[in-house]
């Protein structure tokens, strides 16, 4: 059992929703995440999403692709992000990095590879958005074998069969998204939210963490009530992007996603509750 199962459990046993933040590593600055995680984990983030930048992404909306493009141009690269979370490792972080890159860039580094460093890094679990499960035989076994977690991805256009692939085969948990499309912040959340997460838990008792779409405090609660986890990215690369202190703009969203969180009430039971209830229309 690694960091993400351990959270989720210990989580599970007091009936609080997990905060994942996202963050692009080499946005705003090049080592911007070494004294942005730090913060992140203080105000009350669970787990974080550490985001390699790529060329040409395939779910990230406007925000997130212009981040990554100034973090390339900043010189990050997946060596560079993995040596970042050593060191934040090194620094006494201890909860759990859950890297996020598409597949190119883990091909050219080599499966192998990344699978060896990255859990020499300190990193719990990979999500690799553009490798589809059914394509994953090669990887899964060599990820499993250092005790990292292959995250798949579920949309609520996913039917009964690819629900039960995606649940049979993600580790740690299973990462929802929200809407149809593609990353960035929205006014309201879509009304059939609930049933799609209904759908999932019956099919596995696996941890369910929501994302795409969530950027404010009332949002992460209403979901908090839904869900095992939020993961919220475009609102928080925004923020510390257009902040003069990137980590006090950090320490204060990621702080009112948490109280808006945990203001809810939200609790297992609670679960489940439809959005309706809460007067979030669809997009």
């Amino acid at each position: 059992m690694n960091r993400i199962q351990t959270t989720f459990r210990q989580l599970r046993r007091t009936g609080r929703a997990a905060l994942m933040p996202y963050l692009t590593m080499g946005y705003p600055q090049r080592d911007s995440a070494l004294s942005l995680v730090p913060v992140i984990a203080e105000a009350g983030a669970d787990l974080i999403e550490l985001g390699i930048p790529f060329s040409d992404p395939l779910a990230d909306g406007p925000t997130i692709q212009a981040a990554s493009q100034r973090a390339l141009e900043n010189g990050m690269s997946l060596k560079l992000g993995l040596a970042q979370a050593a060191a934040l490792r090194a620094e006494g972080t201890k909860l759990p990095f859950v890297l996020m890159s598409y597949f190119n860039p883990i091909l050219q580094f080599g499966i192998e590879h990344i699978a060896r460093d990255a859990s020499a890094a300190g990193i719990d679990g990979i999500i690799i958005p553009d490798l589809p499960p059914e394509e994953a035989d090669t990887v899964q076994p060599l990820f499993r074998a250092v005790n990292l977690d292959l995250i798949f991805l579920l949309a609520p256009t996913s039917d009964a069969a690819r629900v039960g692939i995606v649940t049979q085969r993600s580790d740690g948990f299973i990462y929802l998204v929200s809407l149809v499309g593609v990353t960035g912040m929205r006014d309201r959340l879509t009304t059939d939210l609930t049933s799609f997460v209904n759908r999932v838990r019956t099919a596995t008792s696996k941890p369910l963490a929501i994302g795409f779409g969530i950027s404010t405090p009332e949002q992460a609660g209403q979901v908090a009530c839904l869900a095992d986890g939020v993961i919220v990215g475009s609102a928080l690369v925004k923020a510390v992007g257009e902040a003069t202190d990137p980590v006090a703009a950090a320490r204060s969203l990621v702080s009112a996603l948490r109280n808006g969180m945990d203001c809810h009430g939200s609790t297992n039971a609670d679960r489940g509750t439809p959005l309706g209830a809460f007067e979030v229309g669809g997009q």
